[in-house]
C-alpha cells in the first residue's frame, strides 16, 4: 500500500510540560500516523540517555544551568534594541544549549540570529508554512521520521532530478530549510543532539548548477556558521556527479574550518554513509533497513501548517524597528 494511503493526522493535547517549549497557546499539536509510526514534533523532556549527552557535552547540570539562565536574561534585559520572550526559560535554554551554557556566547548567538534575520528580512518577512507550501509539495525537502543513532534529526535535500528550478527557486528551498530548522529548535532532544543534512545530488545538471550564485552561497554559509541556534553536526553530500565540483567551488571561499570539516563527500559509497548514519535509521533508497512508509514533503507540510501560529510568534521577536 502506498505511504499516502495509510497516513492520517492525529492531534495530541498540549500539556503544561509541552507548552513551556512553545510561544503560543496552541491546545493541540499535530502528528501524522504512518502505519505503526507516529511522525510528530517531539516537545517532551529529553530521555535519560539524551540528558546524559547534555551533561557530558553541554555542561547541562543544575548548578550551571540556573545561573546561566539568570545571566542571559540580565544581558537581554539590558539590551534595549531587542524584543525577546524573556519570561520563557525554555526559549533561553534554546540558545544556551548550543553555546554549552556560557551566557555571553548565547547572547552573542541571539544577536547574530536576529541580525541575520534583519539583514535578510525579505526572506524572513512573514515566513510561515502556509506561505511556503510549494517547496514541500515539490518534495525536494523532507525530514526522516526517525532520529539517527546519535539522536540527531536528519534533513534530506534532493537537489537533483526531483528539483525543477522553473517550479521551485533556491530561495524557496532556503525558506523551507529555515522552517524545518526553526521547528527542530523547539525540540529539546534536537537542541541537545543537533541535526545532520543529507544532500542527495543524484541527477544534478547544468540547469541546476546555474542557479547557484556567490551571494546565495554566502548567505547559506553565513546562516549555517553564524546564525543557527542548532548544532549542525554533519553535511553529507551523496550521489553527486562530477559537475557538483562547480557548485562546491562557489561555496568554498566562505567556509570556515569547523564547518568545512563537517562536510563529507560520499558519492555512491553507502558503506561510508553508514559509518555516519546507522542503516537502521535510513530508508532502503540509502541502503538502510528502516521499514516504514517514506515520508513526503507534503506530509511534513500538513504538520507545519497546523503550527502557523507558532511560526508567527517566532517571527514577532527580534530587533525593534527603528
Amino acid at each position: 500500500m502506498p505511504a499516502e494511503a495509510q497516513t492520517r493526522i492525529v492531534l495530541r493535547d498540549v500539556t503544561p510540560e509541552i507548552s513551556q517549549h512553545m510561544l503560543t497557546d496552541l491546545e493541540k499539536i499535530p502528528g501524522v500516523q504512518l502505519g505503526d509510526f507516529l511522525l510528530q514534533f517531539e516537545l517532551d523532556e529529553p530521555r535519560e540517555s539524551v540528558r546524559e549527552i547534555a551533561r557530558k557535552e553541554l555542561r547541562e547540570t543544575p548548578d550551571i544551568v540556573r545561573p546561566a539562565i539568570e545571566e542571559l536574561r540580565r544581558l537581554l534585559e539590558e539590551d534595549k534594541d531587542l524584543l525577546v520572550p524573556l519570561d520563557s526559560e525554555a526559549w533561553l535554554v534554546r540558545f544556551l544549549r548550543p553555546c554549552k551554557f556560557y551566557p555571553e556566547s548565547a547572547y552573542d548567538l541571539i544577536k547574530r540570529y536576529y541580525g541575520f534575520k534583519l539583514k535578510h528580512s525579505k526572506h524572513y518577512e512573514g515566513l510561515i508554512p502556509s506561505k511556503e507550501t510549494n517547496v514541500f509539495i515539490q518534495n525536494v525537502l523532507t525530514v526522516l521520521p526517525t532520529r539517527d543513532q546519535l539522536g540527531r534529526r536528519v534533513l534530506v535535500l534532493e537537489l537533483g532530478k526531483k528539483w525543477k528550478p522553473s517550479k521551485c527557486s533556491l530561495d524557496e528551498v532556503f525558506k523551507g530549510c529555515v522552517l524545518f530548522l526553526e521547528a527542530a529548535m523547539l525540540e529539546p532532544e534536537s537542541q541537545i543532539c543537533g541535526a545532520v543534512v543529507i544532500f542527495d545530488m543524484d541527477g544534478l545538471s547544468m540547469q541546476h548548477v546555474w542557479q547557484f550564485t556567490p551571494s546565495f552561497a554566502n548567505r547559506i554559509v553565513d546562516w549555517l556558521q553564524e546564525a543557527i541556534p542548532l548544532r549542525i553536526k554533519g553535511l553529507y553530500i551523496i550521489n553527486q556527479p562530477f559537475i557538483f565540483d562547480m557548485v562546491f567551488k562557489i561555496f568554498k571561499p566562505f567556509l570556515k574550518e569547523k564547518l568545512r570539516s563537517r562536510i563529507v563527500f560520499m558519492g555512491n559509497d553507502r558503506k561510508m554513509l553508514h559509518e555516519y548514519i546507522s542503516p537502521k535509521c535510513l530508508p532502503e533508497q540509502y541502503g538502510g533497513t528502516l521499514s516504514i512508509p517514506s515520508v513526503t514533503g507534503g506530509q511534513w507540510l500538513e504538520l507545519l501548517l497546523m503550527c502557523d501560529k507558532e511560526f508567527s510568534a517566532i517571527n514577532s521577536y527580534g530587533y525593534k524597528k527603528k
